[in-house]
């Protein structure tokens, strides 16, 4: 879903989620759009209201709100366009068999995915 990297003179180095225990942008979310699923840390789209409480608790920067375009019923049997912010983070690629796709596409293979144990 999302990294960031952040670029240095001499290194650069990418800032993912850190999947925490006890996530402190799970715990600050209003909405409880942000659980976690089957080990992972998980942002159920459809409950975020995008009000970016989650972006200032994360210690490490792993979250962002991104702004999207949707299509909503305006009530009057009208659909419109509008745009839908939301929160936005790693999620490891936890639906791909064969892990991030981001250590996949890593031409030097200097991406590597620790799990504490």
């Amino acid at each position: 879903m999302s990294s960031h990297v952040i670029k240095g003179v001499n290194i650069s180095t990418a800032t993912v989620c850190r999947q925490c225990e006890d996530a402190p942008c799970a715990n600050v979310c209003p909405n409880g759009a942000i659980s976690r699923d089957k080990g992972f840390v998980h942002v159920m789209q459809e409950r975020c209201i995008g009000c970016k409480t989650c972006v200032v608790a994360c210690p490490y920067g792993a979250m962002e709100v991104v702004v999207r375009p949707v299509i909503r019923n305006s009530g009057a049997g009208l659909n419109v366009r509008a745009d839908k912010a939301e929160a936005n983070k790693c999620d490891l690629c936890n639906h791909r068999e064969d892990g991030p796709a981001c250590m996949a596409a890593c031409p030097t293979h200097a991406l590597n995915l620790c799990r504490s144990q």
